[in-house]
């Protein structure tokens, strides 16, 4: 911890003497209390101190109901006073009419730093998780058909009908293309595993039959005595883990079956192209965040855009809602559903049926939950206005709407309703977390004060102390050049010299070169590089990912080739020559010490 504690105090010195103030007493504070407390009040205490100053941007003034775990000094805390004072006012704690606005994001990078470390939880914190993770899917089972859903169906079909028509066809039509996910799977098959399947749920086979799907094609016919056809009694639960998020809390997802993740990513395929220069594609974002961020710039600047966030956002839509949206598009409807897990294997052995329509690690979990709260948000701006909406309507929206999991931008005129609207079908707007009244908006990894971007840089692992430190190591010098480019020179110096000392070689490069090294401002010299083939090269670390043996031979590895074939005319990448022996996520990451491309 004392590298973090360092590292800290180098960033306070940097930030302070950016906005003319000191940080002295901060950081004795800092150390004081993180020798009593321990890492949790970086991780925790810190961030609890941001999300009260963020509520106090919003609000307009600093009260006595929030940094009630820090001393105050008049009417701000103690803590950061120098920073503070240059954004409320220190007798009243009122906003200023200019509040300073490197200060509000030196506040903000000094207190969530630490905020998102990968660290395990406290096991009372991961059970507390799991708890929740039960107790929401009882609230959203309880509040199964308790909504009016006419109004649903109906902006439903103005939005999607074109684009659920053109999925519908594919699907009843076969012209549906499964590929494997890289991920994990509830009956522990990874990489070339994958394709040698010999269970599959009875409810695929109408829209996924196996002998389509799953073997190179139909000659191989005889393998279907070797296949487990499973009655949806029979079939693999979903098993839900904990995966590593904030020391506060940690991500519940649930991992899929194989059969079920493989179909689903069908569906997905199919969406992805159905939306494509359709007008849901002007709303809703499935890679690109950008139209986010662009937009809640927007909103900090003109005060007409609002950011809201959801918690527990997959959680919350539900198997009704879902079945609503597809309603009208029958073969869509009832393929979505067969590939849909409908039970959940807990941590304690219990096995739960599924109210929601899935959790994080379904395919269609983030279409599916984009297309509902896209609904949502248009049933609620029609209820504001008092009529019908038409397409037109829908349209002069474009631009002032925007979806991204559950990051979503709407009119401010019409927030209120748009939360009501929300709230009716069963989501919860996280209030800690969304703007509308103030000049701060956050989006998708980007936030903004008045048209000032005020995102900071965060540590996502622990500083490494040697060269076993793999991961710490990729990720410091990450984080070193996201601190150059931010312009806090001494913290660049700090993370140099602790680079320099672990590495050896810690040479200046380019962001795009293979070669871990430093960015810099002026040119790159090619001293001590091979310039051969007009190349510049320097020696220095590179990342080796350490790909898992996983051989497959016979019609699996024949239906791979196929797929592979299938998965190029999509522009997907093909697979090395060496992917029949080899295949799924690195299991361990190295570097070793070459000659690599300045650039």
């Amino acid at each position: 911890m004392k590298s973090l504690i360092a590292l800290w105090n180098s960033v306070a010195n940097d930030l302070a003497t950016r906005c003319c103030t000191s940080a002295h007493h901060d950081m004795k504070y800092v150390k004081d209390r993180s020798d009593n407390e321990g890492l949790s009040f970086l991780t925790i205490t810190l961030p609890n101190f941001a999300k009260d100053f963020e509520l106090s941007l919003e609000r307009g003034y600093v009260d006595n109901t929030v940094f009630l775990s820090f001393r105050k000094n008049g009417s701000l805390p103690s803590f950061l006073r120098g920073f503070s004072c240059l954004v409320f006012d220190r007798r009243t704690g009122v906003l200023l009419d200019n509040p300073d606005h490197s200060a509000i994001q030196a506040i903000r990078q000094l207190t969530l730093i630490f905020g998102k470390i990968l660290a395990e939880c406290e096991p009372s914190r991961v059970r507390k998780a799991f708890s929740e993770f039960v107790q929401c899917e009882q609230e959203v089972r309880e509040n199964l058909f308790s909504s009016d859903l006419t109004g649903f169906g109906r902006i439903a079909s103005l939005l999607f009908a074109s684009t659920f028509s053109k999925i519908d066809s594919d699907v009843y039509y076969g012209r549906l293309i499964p590929k494997h996910g890289p991920g994990a799977t509830a009956d522990s098959l990874y990489g070339n595993q994958k394709f040698r399947q010999v269970t599959w749920p009875c409810r695929l086979e109408p829209y996924f039959p196996y002998g389509e799907m799953v073997l190179p094609n139909w000659s191989f016919w005889e393998q279907l005595e070797e296949v487990d056809f499973l009655e949806p009694d029979a079939e693999i639960p979903v098993r839900v883990v904990s995966v590593p998020k904030t020391m506060k809390t940690p991500r519940i997802i649930a991992i899929e079956p194989t059969a079920m993740q493989y179909a689903q990513q069908a569906i997905l395929r199919s969406f992805r192209e159905a939306i494509r220069d359709q007008l849901p594609n002007r709303f809703i974002g499935l890679d690109d965040q950008t139209p986010n961020q662009r937009m809640a710039h927007r909103g900090s600047s003109k005060g007409d855009l609002a950011t809201l966030d959801l918690s527990e956002a997959s959680d919350r839509v539900s198997i009704e809602l879902v079945s609503k949206l597809l309603a009208n598009h029958r073969h869509l409807h009832d393929a979505v559903m067969a590939c849909r897990s409908r039970r959940a294997l807990m941590p304690s052995g219990d096995v739960v049926f599924l109210a929601k329509f899935a959790s994080m690690g379904s395919a269609l979990c983030f279409p599916m939950e984009a297309a509902v709260f896209l609904t949502a948000v248009f049933v609620g701006i029609e209820q504001d206005l008092g009529r019908p909406l038409t397409r037109r309507d829908v349209e002069s929206y474009v631009g002032r709407v925007r979806i991204f999991g559950d990051d979503i931008i709407v009119p401010v005129d019409h927030v209120r309703s748009v939360m009501h609207s929300l709230h009716s079908f069963g989501m919860k707007v996280n209030a800690n977390k969304s703007f509308w009244k103030g000049k701060f908006r956050e989006s998708c990894g980007k936030e903004y004060y008045d048209g000032t971007d005020v995102s900071i840089v965060r540590v996502r692992r622990f500083i490494p102390s040697s060269r076993k430190n793999v991961q710490e190591i990729i990720s410091t010098v990450s984080l070193r050049n996201q601190f150059f480019i931010a312009g806090l020179e001494s913290t660049v110096d700090l993370l140099d010299r602790r680079m320099h000392r672990i590495l050896g070689v810690f040479p200046v490069v380019e962001a795009t070169s293979p070669v871990l090294g430093r960015l810099t401002f002026g040119p790159i010299s090619n001293s001590g590089s091979s310039v051969r083939h007009s190349i510049p090269k320097v020696k220095g670390w590179l990342i080796r990912p350490v790909i898992p043996v996983n051989e497959i031979n016979d019609w699996p590895a024949l239906r791979k080739c196929l797929s592979s074939l299938e998965q190029r005319t999509a522009d997907v990448v093909p697979t090395s020559s060496d992917h029949l022996r080899r295949s799924g996520r690195p299991r361990v990451v190295d570097i070793k010490l070459g000659m690599g491309s300045v650039y």
